[in-house]
């Protein structure tokens, strides 16, 4: 006896059709699985509204206990069917252009309840915190479902063209010995007898990747900011979208693999979301010209001050007011949702950005403006360990306390640079909505850790 045999002798599996499938089958037997939108319980005939996880179908059944009520079963559990409870229906599909919500409908000859839901504490009109705590049901929209599949097809369109591309995958570790960035912004956890930190960007180990020979890496993973701010582009953890390569000759060439990358992203997301994106959210997806602005911060303090704002930031770094008319000049002037703002003074960076040649007040680096919003920030690095050390003291640094990442440049390191973007900014710019907490899947920030 073969030794799958039992496998062989299982009955058949009941076939569930996607109700996005459906427009496309032919009339006839039918199953769908999904959950309870609406019920219309009317005296003649019962209407279902059944959404899966691709679209809503209308199902139907005529009511035959209008003379002898309660002779129906049928009839009797549709009409006891909650909001929000989960059904597998068979029956009969038809179609038919009469029919409202998509030309078609299932004529219920089987009902099966999965489950039964209680009353929803939540409507469409709840506010965001009370959404937020009722995350799972607030992701039944189908808004929110489109979100995330923008945000699925976006990230393989990037993945794909890193590989196309000859670049790595690597996952850097997120419980770190020592700050990346800011020691302000870093959260502390117990380590057995030791304390850790959660990492604030892969800055460092995808820099390592240089010395190491990888040549082209990226990573998709989370990263943690202790940044007690509570606008509606930040969050305490976050997926951060990164790239590093080796043998750059300026930030140029980082700026040039950012922008194809984006280009590639969004138009995979306008050929297959972009209908759906306009009827959803009344948004036309572009895919940006190549190569997008570039505008020195010195130059785009000119231009503010032109059009009548002033950056009232003492380094000079741009805020949010600032960006925003920024991106509307690069807009009227360029016709472009993007724009590089380039040349950040050396104040206002890291210590391991690489400054200007012959002008140490400036840095080989950039901020990336999508639709008003900064996304993205991106440098050549400092690859000489000389001057690496020098640029680390003139910040106050220890160079003692950064021994591991130092020694990456004590034994050979290519010149080079690379980027890290949130990408729950370009997804909330890109469909136009107010907040990240519309387009994380659960989000965090100072006061909420739950659910």
């Amino acid at each position: 006896m073969p030794h799958n045999r039992a496998r062989l002798d299982l009955p058949p599996v009941t076939a569930r059709t996607l109700v996005k499938n459906l427009a496309a089958a032919a009339d006839g037997p039918a199953t769908v699985s999904g959950w309870v939108e609406t019920v219309r319980d009317q005296k003649k005939v019962q209407f279902v509204v059944l959404r899966d996880e691709s679209g809503a179908v209308q199902l139907v059944h005529p009511r035959t206990d209008v003379e002898e009520p309660g002779s129906d079963p049928l009839a009797t559990t549709i009409s006891g069917l909650t909001t929000g409870s989960f059904l597998t229906v068979s029956g009969e599909l038809k179609h038919d252009e009469r029919v409202k919500l998509g030309g078609l409908e299932v004529k219920i000859e089987t009902l099966e309840r999965a489950s039964t839901a209680l009353d929803l504490p939540i409507a469409e009109d709840s506010s965001i915190d009370k959404r937020l705590d009722w995350r799972f049901l607030d992701l039944r929209r189908p808004e929110q479902n489109l979100v995330f599949r923008v945000q699925t097809t976006f990230l393989h369109a990037l993945r794909s063209w890193w590989v196309e591309n000859d670049f790595i995958e690597i996952h850097t570790p997120k419980l770190m010995a020592s700050a990346s960035e800011s020691r302000a912004e870093l959260f502390e956890v117990e380590y057995f007898e030791t304390k850790a930190y959660l990492a604030q960007s892969p800055q460092f180990f995808k820099q390592m990747a240089q010395p190491a020979g990888f040549g082209k890496v990226f990573e998709v993973a989370p990263a943690f900011r202790a940044d007690p701010s509570f606008t509606s582009r930040h969050a305490t953890e976050f997926i951060s979208v990164d790239a590093e390569i080796s043998w750059v000759d300026s930030h140029e060439d980082v700026m040039r693999m950012h922008e194809q990358l984006l280009v590639a992203g969004l138009t995979a997301v306008k050929e297959k979301h972009g209908a759906e994106i306009e009827a959803a959210f009344g948004v036309e997806v572009s895919v940006p010209a190549t190569p997008f602005p570039r505008i020195p911060l010195a130059e785009a303090h000119r231009i503010l001050e032109s059009r009548g704002y002033t950056v009232p930031r003492a380094d000079g770094d741009l805020d949010p007011e600032g960006e925003r008319r920024l991106s509307e000049y690069v807009r009227e002037e360029f016709g472009h949702e993007f724009v590089f703002v380039t040349d950040y003074a050396t104040g206002i960076r890291p210590f391991y950005h690489m400054r200007h040649e012959g002008d140490p007040s400036l840095t080989n680096s950039y901020d990336l403006l999508f639709n008003g919003t900064e996304v993205s920030t991106g440098a050549q690095r400092e690859h000489r360990i000389e001057v690496l050390v020098a640029q680390a003291k003139d910040k106050g640094l220890d160079p003692e306390e950064l021994g591991f990442y130092l020694d990456f440049f004590r034994y050979g390191v290519p010149p080079h640079g690379g980027f890290g973007m949130g990408l729950s900014r370009v997804i909330m710019l890109l469909l136009h909505q107010s907040s990240i907490r519309e387009v994380t899947y659960l989000f965090r920030g100072p006061n909420r850790l739950t659910p």
